[in-house]
């Protein structure tokens, strides 16, 4: 019996444990890139949820109408509904990267359907861009074990971020988001923001678009450049999968 209780603990350790990451005072100081740290004279603006046939093409023009590119993390079972606006992003010359393949939070081990899940979406991510997908974030950011080793099965690297906008709620307006972002960002950091509203409060995208062109001109006035994620960050450590290598 005492065993069996130390395995379930053991277990519930393995399975948890690694969602410490979520905590940004820890995440910066002991997995910089974790917590997306990478060029100090960069930042990397990032979206989540999408694709969002209502929502995400704004997001798009606004990006292109200021000379601005992003990542955007996709889920899986929005993307084989919307294939031809994961092209669009690509197309237009964003980074696509994982996001899962659906928003679920993860209360139990599932390692098997974690994999399964993760590489469904990283193929269909990459059927969309043209090229095997370099990152995953995992929903709500809650990184498990199950996550991590679904990711590094696939060939992706994690990542989660150093400031977010906090537009996901009823409440968020555009000047909140911009100022929630210039609070926590630094050189280097790797913002968050939603290009939909699927997992989010109804409209709540709206925010987020209409903080873009400030939060934008404040990084430009400081002069941080503004891009891809696999533009900023720094080179995979030496035991990570290359970009687009497969572990099986």
């Amino acid at each position: 019996m005492a065993l069996g209780g130390a395995a379930l603990l053991v277990a519930a350790a393995a399975h948890i444990g690694p969602a410490a990451g979520w905590l940004p005072g820890p995440r910066a100081l002991l997995w910089p890139a974790l917590d997306g740290r990478g060029d100090p004279g960069r930042v990397a603006l990032t979206f989540d949820d999408g694709p969002d046939p209502d929502s995400t093409a704004h997001f798009l023009r606004v990006l292109d109408g200021l000379g601005a590119r992003a990542t955007f993390f996709l889920l899986g079972e929005r993307l084989a509904r919307h294939p031809e606006l994961g092209r669009r992003i690509a197309a237009e010359g964003h980074e696509l990267a994982v996001h899962g393949w659906r928003h679920e939070r993860p209360w139990r081990p599932r390692p098997a359907a974690d994999r399964r899940e993760v590489a469904r979406t990283a193929a269909l991510v990459a059927e969309a861009a043209g090229r095997w997908p370099l990152w995953y974030r995992p929903p709500y950011g809650i990184l498990t074990g199950g996550r991590w080793a679904a990711a590094r099965a696939a060939g992706l690297r994690t990542v989660l971020w150093s400031a977010w906008g906090r537009d996901w709620t009823a409440e968020a307006t555009a000047h909140g988001v911009r100022a929630e972002v210039a609070r926590s960002l630094r050189g280097g950091g790797t913002v968050l923001l939603h290009d939909t509203d699927a997992t989010s409060a109804p409209g709540s995208w709206r925010a987020a678009l209409g903080a873009l062109p400030g939060l934008i001109a404040d990084c430009r006035a400081r002069g941080l450049e503004v891009g891809r994620l696999r533009d900023h960050q720094t080179p995979l450590p030496p035991e990570w999968p290359r970009p687009g290598e497969r572990i099986d």
